[in-house]
């Protein structure tokens, strides 16, 4: 677990969360910033907005995202690229989870956009903590010596299946039938394990269990099932949904995030902006309530610290 105490972690590096952290870090707090993909978010990739205030002839998605990143690294945020998977709420102190280890924060700001994150394999919500995990750097050490699978292509799921592989007695790998979309090093480094199985093309289509994971089925490939005690699903975009629900933080039903006029979400301390909390792509308003949040959570941390003295 890092030891840094940090005033604000921010969960992800759209329009909203960069805005928050220009806010929070020019105030001289310390934030943090996680992003596992690409800074800017969907904003980045359209070739031209017209509709952004001060760009009369219109600017690219990647010119006025970079130009965001550009001002929140001046002001000081710290960026990292982990994928984040977890988020628990200990009162005064906010504990995130990543695929890299633990970090704490007196605030966050959640701005992860809409995504969701379940692979809706059938078994999956019944057996979710009973053998279906989403991170082995959280849930490895409970298959020691056993027979587990990993299903995903990208990067992430690489990693994990080495990771595994260090204590797991097998390891399967699924990366589905377009094949691994994660980089040669890290094919390389797994691809030399002897424990390691790719099975390439086939499809999971259950997760079979009563009260624990037992085995799976598969289709499109050399066998229909599996022996497994646990599977860790590692889609490449990890989304939010059971993340933002295990937390205990309310949404409504379309399972936006639902905030108070500060950002604030039911949790004292927790924020939302932009997408998972609108449910609409307009840069100008993800923006507007990251710039919100990013005062709020001066403010909270203000009065907290008023309160001490």
């Amino acid at each position: 677990m890092s030891e840094e105490m940090y005033d604000v972690i921010i969960l992800g590096g759209g329009p909203g969360g960069l805005t928050a952290g220009i806010y929070t870090a020019r105030q001289g707090l310390k934030s943090l910033l996680f992003e596992a993909k690409q800074l800017g978010g969907r904003a980045w990739g359209p070739h031209k907005i017209a509709n952004y205030p001060g760009f009369p002839s219109g600017v690219t998605g990647a010119e006025l995202m970079d130009a965001f990143v550009e001002q929140a690294r001046t002001f000081g945020v710290e960026f990292k690229e982990e994928t984040v998977v977890g988020l628990t709420d200990m009162g005064e102190t906010k504990m995130v989870l990543t695929r890299g280890g633990f970090y704490q924060a007196k605030t966050v700001i959640i701005s992860t956009g809409i995504q969701r994150r379940q692979m809706s394999i059938p078994g999956e919500q019944k057996l979710k903590g009973r053998g279906v995990s989403y991170c082995a750097i959280c849930d490895g050490p409970f298959f020691i010596d056993q027979v587990v699978a990993v299903v995903g292509a990208g990067k992430d799921a690489v990693e994990d299946a080495v990771r595994l592989s260090d204590t797991a007695r097998k390891v399967y790998i699924l990366p589905g039938s377009e094949g691994f979309t994660a980089d040669k090093e890290s094919l390389n480094e797994l691809l030399e394990k002897e424990n390691v199985k790719v099975l390439d093309g086939s499809a999971l289509t259950s997760i079979e269990g009563e009260d624990v994971v037992t085995h799976i089925t598969l289709e499109n490939g050399p066998v229909e099932s599996l022996d497994v005690s646990g599977v860790f699903l590692i889609p490449e975009v990890m989304g939010t949904t059971g993340l933002i629900l295990d937390a205990g933080i309310e949404t409504n039903d379309r399972g936006q995030i639902i905030v108070d006029e500060s950002q604030m979400t039911n949790i004292d301390g927790i924020y939302a902006v932009g997408e998972c909390v609108t449910g609409g792509m307009q840069i100008i308003t993800a923006a507007g309530e990251g710039a919100k949040a990013g005062l709020a959570v001066f403010r909270h941390i203000r009065s907290r610290r008023k309160n001490v003295t």
